[in-house]
């Protein structure tokens, strides 16, 4: 299972798939989302920015469109008015149950209610392929762990 710092390491892409009452509850919902957070370094009266994408088409390096920001210290997503989804859409009402999840320490719960995170396998700082078992669970490099942890 992946966690808030994987999420707030600056390059992290993950799928959530939904648990199979919750597509059976709600026909319309797909069998799984996947986001890229993005970091963005401020520069003049712009702070640090984190920005939230959805995987929309088949290219799955590129065909991503704009969702909203990420606080980072709550795990609230927020959408401005360059979002392309609306509060009421699956992919924005999902990304926030999960985020809300991580960012409560409660990431047991998305597994004990049968839903699913996983990460593309890549560190969620530089993009890495991992290959360390204890950097797969985590989604961070041993060297890149080590960089947040400063």
């Amino acid at each position: 299972m992946i966690t808030k710092d994987f999420i707030a390491a600056g390059n992290a892409i993950f799928t959530v798939e939904p648990s199979d009452t919750f597509k059976e509850q709600f026909p319309a919902v797909k069998p799984h989302y996947t986001y890229k957070v993005r970091f963005k370094e401020g520069k003049g009266n712009f702070g640090d920015a984190y920005f939230v994408s959805l995987l929309t088409g088949p290219e799955n390096t590129t065909d991503y469109t704009y969702l909203g920001m990420l606080n980072v210290d709550t795990g609230e997503v927020r959408l401005t008015a360059k979002s392309k989804f609306a509060d009421d859409t699956w992919p924005v009402k999902i990304v926030r149950r999960v985020l809300a999840r991580m960012w409560a320490g409660e990431e047991h719960e998305i597994a004990a209610n049968g839903w699913k995170v996983h990460h593309e396998g890549k560190c969620g700082r530089c993009g890495r392929r991992l290959t360390v078992p204890e950097s797969i669970e985590n989604g961070i490099g041993p060297e890149c762990i080590k960089a947040l942890a400063a």
